[in-house]
């Protein structure tokens, strides 16, 4: 069970990494440099950006920094993994946050820019450009840093499961060992073995010495 959490934690890490590589590229690289184009340049560009990255790749991504989130959140549920799973809850609310900014405002954008046409019989190509681009970039933005912050909170959840594991898996070993060399001894086996804790102390409550012999004061009846 714990190789089932952790593929499903390192899958919503490394969905949420790549989406958050993504759009930070776009961030960084990409939009400042169709900036610099002309109008007709930078809408037939980005025409052709939103068709091409509608791939199997890209949405296996997308959707699972939702998706991996959500199942990794469904593995941690229980007493003993709720520190995990309290930063599992952070790193889900942060990733749907960009989810919904990204289908809900990204999107939309795109829509509208393929719905203006080719670029080459767009009457005013000057007003598309700006009724798409500014606020395709602001909200691209808000979105890079929202996926990297559910990237950074997905790593200190790994960080979080790894130290709660190590410690039952510490705890076991312990335990392990205790019960081992109680069975060790001589003439203890599995089921005589909790009699060897119970002698001493019913011993004490009976008044009986090491001898086995019962005492009444100071005097001896053996």
């Amino acid at each position: 069970m714990f190789a089932l959490r952790l593929a499903a934690l390192v899958a919503a890490t490394l969905a949420t990494g790549l989406i958050a590589g993504v759009f930070y590229a776009y961030a960084i690289s990409v939009m400042p440099a169709l900036n610099r184009t002309d109008d007709r340049a930078m809408i037939d560009v980005m025409q052709k950006i939103n068709v091409v990255i509608i791939n199997p790749w890209f949405m296996l991504g997308f959707l699972g920094t939702v998706g991996f989130t959500l199942l990794a959140a469904a593995l941690h549920l229980g007493k003993e993994h709720r520190t995990t799973l309290i930063w599992l809850a952070v790193a889900l609310a942060l990733n749907v946050i960009a989810f919904a900014v990204t289908s809900g405002l990204n999107v939309p954008l795109n829509d509208q820019l393929a719905a203006a046409g080719d670029p080459a019989q767009i009457g005013d190509l000057a007003k598309v450009r700006a009724d798409f681009e500014s606020a395709w970039v602001r909200w691209n933005i808000l979105r890079a840093i929202l996926h990297t912050l559910a990237f950074l909170v997905l790593t200190g959840a790994l960080f979080v499961a790894g130290i709660q594991h190590g410690r039952a898996h510490a705890a076991g070993s312990v335990g392990a060992q205790q019960v081992s060399r109680v069975q060790s001894m001589p003439g203890v086996g599995p089921q005589t073995a909790g009699q060897h804790y119970r002698a001493p102390i019913m011993a004490q409550q009976y008044g009986f010495g090491p001898s086995g012999a019962q005492r009444t004061g100071a005097h001896s009846l053996a």
